[in-house]
C-alpha cells in the first residue's frame, strides 16, 4: 500500500492534485482541509495517503495529517460509506469538529453533508461513537493562512467543480459559491467558506 508521498506539487485543482515523485506523477484526490495547507505550485509537499483498489480504478486519497487520514479510514469502515462520501465528510469538518459532532449525536449537522441522509448520519454516530477518542485526542488540523487571489470566473468554476466532485448538485454548488465570488478569495478559501456555511 502507498502510505506516504513526498514530491513536487505540479497541479492543484480541487479536489485533484498531482505530485511529481522522482519523475513519476501521482494523481491524488485530497480533502479540502488538506488543500488549505498546500504550498504554492512546484514546492515540495508531503501527503499521507490511502490507496483504494476497485474493479474499474485505482485511487489515491491524500491528507496533510495522519489524524485526518485516520478519520477517513474510520469512515470507510462504516456500512454504506464509500471513499467519495468519506472525503466529503473530511472536507466539511476537521477531525476535532467531527469528533464533537459524533459524541454530541448531532444528526442534523451530519445530514447536511452531501450524500449523508438521516439514516447514514445515525449509523455514523452509532458505529463511530465508541471508536473515536474524546475530543482532546484529536488535533484541529485547520489552516487559516491560504493566500487570497484576485476574483475571477475561473476561480469560481474551480470551486463549483470541487463541490460537484464532493457530491453537491450543480444548482446547489453554484448557489453556495455565488455568495463568495466577488470577495477576492482564493479557490480554497471560497470552498472552505461555502462548506462551513452549508454545515451551520
Amino acid at each position: 500500500m502507498i502510505g506516504l508521498l513526498r514530491g513536487k506539487l505540479l497541479i492543484k485543482q480541487p479536489p485533484d492534485l498531482m505530485l511529481d515523485v522522482n519523475g513519476v506523477g501521482y494523481e491524488v484526490q485530497a480533502s479540502m482541509t488538506t488543500f488549505y495547507d498546500l504550498p504554492e505550485l512546484h514546492a515540495e509537499v508531503t501527503l499521507y495517503t490511502h490507496f483504494v483498489v476497485r474493479e474499474d480504478a485505482q485511487l489515491l486519497y491524500g491528507f496533510s495529517s495522519q489524524t485526518e487520514r485516520e478519520l477517513f479510514r474510520h469512515l470507510l469502515k462504516v456500512n454504506g460509506v464509500g471513499p467519495k462520501m468519506a472525503l466529503a465528510i473530511v472536507s466539511g469538518m476537521n477531525p476535532l469538529e467531527f469528533n464533537q459532532v459524533i459524541h454530541a449525536a448531532d444528526i442534523a449537522r451530519l445530514s447536511r453533508i452531501p450524500g449523508v441522509g438521516k439514516k447514514t448520519a445515525e449509523r455514523l454516530v452509532i458505529e463511530l461513537r465508541d471508536r473515536l477518542p474524546k475530543s482532546d485526542g484529536y488535533e484541529a488540523g485547520t489552516s487559516t493562512h491560504a493566500a487570497p487571489a484576485l476574483p475571477s470566473v475561473s476561480a469560481s468554476d474551480e470551486a463549483i467543480n470541487a463541490l460537484l466532485a464532493l457530491g453537491y448538485k450543480p444548482a446547489q454548488a453554484s448557489q453556495m459559491i455565488a455568495a463568495y465570488e466577488d470577495q477576492g478569495l482564493s479557490v480554497e478559501d471560497m470552498i472552505r467558506q461555502a462548506l462551513r456555511a452549508s454545515l451551520k
